[in-house]
């Protein structure tokens, strides 16, 4: 049977694969479109593990929101051209929604929950790699359900941040989540803040005042000094408001006779061990996968 033009366009639409490839496909199949399917989702699924391997420090932070609840996901690829192409965003909204849907923070279980298409995460997931080339993964996800007022706020993809609060309103939760965004606090309070961290801390500024060669009370009146100013830039409520530097979170909270319950900060790539390489070697990098995918 020969495979005419509208075959390959029809099997196109049905995969998102390329060109070439739905050739291929159709024509191993005899021109049978649902074969041809099948053949491509197991070709991509060879490539997907060939490239899940490859380091995906790049990608994108998605939030979503219905009604109390909110979801906050990252989701990778290995460059930021790809982390911008509408398939893979398309990708990433479809991934936060079955996340919220299904209220489950399990990558593995996430994969077998199905998007609005009816595939499953891992399908799409798999026929995204064929599609653009690059390894994607779905990193880690966080839902927060909270009774009183949830904001959010993402910065072009990059960072993204959710706040919950008891008073307030959501206005004042993005507010505090743009601010939770810019300048990254460890934790709300000092309640918050690790007694091993506090008492290293402690520690080094106990030795650098000692060097001073001050008295003991001028030295202890130091450490204490230096030891609550290090509170203040890693707490939140400590810390200068983002959009008011006169102003801290703390006593912004307080005027409107509110409290930061939680909050989650996300940001791409942090904590991933990027490699080395320069661009050049990285497109002949590119170059050589594709030929051994061939």
């Amino acid at each position: 049977m020969s495979v005419t033009v509208s075959m390959v366009k029809e099997l196109r639409e049905r995969t998102g694969a390329g060109m070439m490839e739905c050739k291929k496909a159709l024509v191993e199949t005899a021109g049978d479109l649902d074969a041809a399917v099948e053949e491509l989702r197991k070709s991509g699924q060879a490539q997907a593990d060939k490239k899940s391997g490859r380091v995906a420090a790049d990608g994108r932070i998605v939030v979503k929101h219905n009604g109390s609840k909110a979801v906050i996901a990252e989701i990778n690829s290995e460059t930021d051209f790809v982390a911008k192409d509408e398939n893979f965003i398309a990708f990433t909204e479809a991934v936060a929604a079955a996340a919220l849907a299904s209220d489950t923070t399990d990558v593995a279980a996430l994969a077998t929950q199905s998007i609005v298409d009816g595939r499953s995460v891992e399908e799409a997931r798999t026929e995204l790699i064929t599609k653009v080339g690059e390894n994607i993964s779905v990193r880690r996800i966080s839902i927060v359900d909270n009774a009183g007022p949830t904001g959010s706020y993402t910065h072009g993809g990059r960072i993204g941040a959710v706040v919950t609060l008891e008073g307030g309103d959501v206005e004042l939760a993005h507010d505090i989540a743009m601010h939770v965004a810019a300048i990254n606090p460890v934790c709300i309070d000092e309640s918050g803040v690790p007694a091993e961290s506090l008492e290293r801390e402690r520690r080094i500024f106990s030795e650098q005042a000692q060097a001073s060669g001050k008295p003991p009370e001028i030295i202890e009146k130091m450490v204490t000094g230096r030891v609550a100013k290090f509170l203040r830039e890693i707490t939140l409520v400590g810390q200068p408001f983002v959009k008011d530097s006169d102003l801290t979170v703390g006593k912004l909270l307080d005027a409107a006779g509110a409290r930061v319950t939680s909050f989650v900060r996300y940001e791409v790539g942090e904590g991933i061990e990027k490699k080395g390489e320069n661009f050049a070697d990285e497109v002949m990098q590119q170059i050589a996968d594709a030929k051994k995918d061939d």
